[in-house]
């Protein structure tokens, strides 16, 4: 028996692909400054095609009723893209502070929206366990 409908592991992987974008979009502002430095994404399809494909977690459960562990994404390096395309400044470095920036709020919106959508899922199973 599966406690927690699929929803939870889709919002589960959409969130940990928004901190992932998360952590390149800032890691990419921290070395605005570096000589030679690229710019990295997270490449979308790269995600969706990790997320379609995950397969899960081998784990032994000593008890029936035991929850089973949910997959981590341990590969993620294969989803972060470097951006060679551009040369925005003279040193080497292409990446646009105004340009990650956006993504970074844009992404922030993104995961908000997902923490509200898991609240809105862990309520209703609340008013079920409480009788409401």
């Amino acid at each position: 028996m599966n406690l927690f409908p699929q929803s939870f592991q889709s919002l589960e992987q959409a969130m940990s692909t928004a901190t992932l974008k998360q952590r390149v979009h800032t890691a990419n502002i921290a070395n605005v400054d570096t000589p030679n430095y690229k710019s990295k994404q997270v490449s979308f399809q790269s995600a969706l095609d990790t997320a379609i494909h995950r397969q899960p977690l081998a784990s032994i459960k000593t008890e029936p009723q035991h929850i089973a562990f949910s997959t981590e994404n341990s590969e993620s390096s294969h989803l972060i893209k470097e951006n060679n395309s551009t040369k925005i400044t003279p040193n080497g470095n292409n990446v646009d502070m105004d340009a990650e920036m956006a993504e970074l709020a844009k992404n922030q919106l993104w995961y908000n929206a997902l923490t509200e959508r898991v609240n809105g899922k862990f309520n209703s199973l609340r008013s079920v366990i409480d009788g409401r």
